[in-house]
């Protein structure tokens, strides 16, 4: 076990009993990655800043179900993820998918490699309609797979593979038309 299992042991434990000193550790560690995976749910730094708070008081009050089985920050994001997919569900919105997409043209030529920077993928998916953009971050970003993602949205297997898929290209239209209208 590494150094680092240990002192969380630590700081979990401390936290189990009570310590703020030690629940505060544990929200300076894991804070800025939680918030990070908020603000891809949510699309906005209010409601994420909303949601970060809210899974993190989730998780001080279920720590004692945490059973080392896997780390503590994949556990910590397992509830960061529901705690936004709940907020997203009770607000009803509609989860848009995507209906009709423009089949693409054969590639001329291959976009230049600045195109594909993290950022710009971001701001791409910013502009997917929240059912697109939720797959498309659950997967790329956040790791999960089709399965994991069917079971989180309560939507098929094939729904979230083709939404996933449909947000790929719909992301790759929006950088080639920003790349096209910055020239």
């Amino acid at each position: 076990m590494s150094q680092s299992a240990f002192i969380h042991q630590d700081l979990i434990a401390d936290s189990i009993r009570g310590s703020n000193k030690a629940r505060y550790q544990l929200y300076q560690l894991y804070s800025k990655a939680m918030f990070n995976v908020c603000y891809r749910m949510m699309n906005n730094r209010e409601d994420a800043e909303d949601m970060l708070q809210e899974a993190f008081v989730q998780a001080f009050q279920k720590l004692e179900t945490f059973r080392n089985e896997s780390g503590f920050g994949t556990w910590l994001k397992t509830i960061t993820v529901h705690t936004c997919i709940n907020a997203l569900n009770k607000r009803k919105l509609d989860l848009k998918y995507f209906d009709e997409m423009h089949r693409f043209d054969a590639v001329e030529e291959e976009p230049e490699e600045a195109l594909y920077t993290t950022e710009n993928i971001i701001e791409a998916m910013n502009l997917l309609p929240e059912g697109g953009r939720i797959v498309f971050s659950l997967y790329l970003l956040e790791g999960y797979d089709h399965g994991e993602i069917a079971q989180i949205l309560n939507i098929t297997e094939s729904t979230s593979k083709t939404q996933y898929m449909r947000a790929k290209r719909r992301v790759y239209e929006i950088m080639k038309q920003t790349k096209t209208s910055a020239i």
